[in-house]
């Protein structure tokens, strides 16, 4: 069980490289912001407080953290001075927990079995370590045995410690009486002139202080700090979720061309053809097949339903069970029923479809004034004709029938017919009078 524990989160860096007005940590990965993903991260480790570390200036991460639904406590860096100081104005702000884990607001693809595992090892100052292919500049983790005695960044490091395969993960686990003892001792003697958190490694050995090692994978440490560490970010995270559908039953005929957010939830026995776009909010129902180049926002789709090619469905919209969205079709907060169908070249907005309603190609819902949105409502079994125009407010009744190219503003009673389109004349040989005309014209 994991222990109590205080999370860390760094999150005062400007992020320069992102060459962005937006704070660094507020950049998405899979449409959640990074620290959005370091919170809750965090939260499913178990920790029971977060103690935020920011500049003076990042108001817009203070709100953000602010709408997360967790105990959260700002401590603000008012100079940048290095990993140690952050965690010093952090470690100001509280008197509670024995136990620290210090993690970064970038790092969107920490897992929280990596953090737990930095919580409940009992050494004084627990280390994360990963080894990757290629060392970099990450800073080098020295060890006697399994035992961790000191962490060398690299400008700082001579040319065997850079030899050493072991890099330091960045996060790090910490007890009170380590923060307690070692914060004062830190110094800013090096390349950087900053004061580095890792230095309690060596701190707290030469102490006499318990020390150990936690392992992590590469990608857990991976640090953003540009555009194209973003881009990687992504491309891993898209990887791991992919991965998870794949092994829940989920059919993808090619993943690497599907794209998903943090919170997509998607029943086994679902089928995602090619180059499917899913935004946040989206739940899709068991046996549903999306279709491919289909865009999905803020959606709840039900069971054995089928959607696309090419469908547009965003924010608001409910499908029923074994409905049908085809493609070139936009909805946008409607409620679909059970068995309808909205096959093409349609729009429907602000709308509430019964069961089997049927669609007609080119139909549209006129829900906007300009001022206002105003709401269309269609009975069950009822039948629209292609070409129409429903301009809401209207109600068309159970069971009714629209003739095709009709525009409806009023209701339409149960199992009515309505046609209102103009009827049709005939003016003999208007076509060669007309080009008998305008050829004259040019000559």
């Amino acid at each position: 069980m994991t222990q109590n524990f205080a999370a860390i989160i760094l999150a005062a860096g400007k992020g320069t490289r992102m060459k962005s007005a937006l704070p660094k940590v507020l950049h998405e990965i899979a449409g959640r912001p990074m620290l959005g993903h370091a919170l809750a991260v965090a939260a499913e480790a178990g920790a029971s407080d977060v103690l935020l570390v920011t500049a003076p200036d990042q108001d817009a991460v203070r709100d953000y953290a602010d709408k997360q639904d967790m105990t959260l406590t700002h401590a603000i860096q008012e100079q940048q001075l290095g990993t140690g100081d952050a965690v010093r104005v952090a470690f100001a702000a509280t008197d509670k927990h024995e136990r620290f884990v210090v993690m970064f607001g970038d790092t969107p693809l920490m897992r929280a079995e990596v953090l737990a595992a930095l919580a409940n090892n009992d050494a004084d100052v627990t280390v994360l370590g990963f080894e990757p292919d290629d060392g970099a500049a990450y800073g080098r983790v020295k060890l006697d045995g399994d035992t961790p005695t000191a962490i060398f960044e690299y400008k700082d490091a001579d040319e065997a410690t850079r030899a050493i395969t072991l890099c330091n993960g960045g996060a790090m686990g910490l007890s009170r009486a380590a923060l307690e003892k070692y914060l004062p001792q830190l110094s800013n003697d090096n390349a950087q002139g900053e004061f580095y958190l890792p230095d309690f490694v060596a701190l707290a050995h030469q102490d006499g202080a318990t020390t150990a090692l936690v392992m992590a994978d590469p990608e857990d440490t991976l640090g953003v700090d540009s555009r194209a560490g973003q881009s990687k970010a992504e491309a891993l995270m898209q990887a791991r979720m992919r991965h998870k559908f794949l092994n829940a039953g989920v059919g993808m005929q090619d993943p690497d061309s599907v794209f998903l957010s943090f919170d997509t939830a998607i029943a086994a026995d679902v089928t995602l053809e090619p180059h499917v776009k899913i935004n946040g909010g989206v739940s899709i129902g068991p046996g549903t097949i999306i279709k491919a180049f289909t865009h999905l926002e803020g959606v709840t789709i039900g069971e054995n339903a089928q959607i696309g090619p090419y469908a547009r469905l965003r924010p608001g919209t409910n499908v029923g069970d074994e409905a049908k969205i085809g493609n070139f079709v936009e909805t946008k907060k409607a409620d679909i029923g059970k068995g309808a169908k909205v096959s093409h070249l349609s729009y429907i907005g602000d709308a509430e479809l019964g069961m089997n309603v049927n669609i007609g190609a080119g139909t549209i819902t006129c829900n906007y004034d300009g001022y206002n949105k105003h709401l269309t409502k269609i009975g069950d079994g009822a039948f629209v004709g292609s070409n129409s125009s429903l301009i809401a407010p209207v109600t068309i009744g159970k069971g009714a029938y629209l003739g095709s190219s009709s525009a409806v503003s009023k209701d339409v009673p149960d199992d009515a017919l309505v046609v209102t389109r103009a009827p049709e004349r005939e003016i003999k040989d208007w076509g060669r009078k007309f080009r008998a005309r305008n050829e004259k014209k040019d000559k």
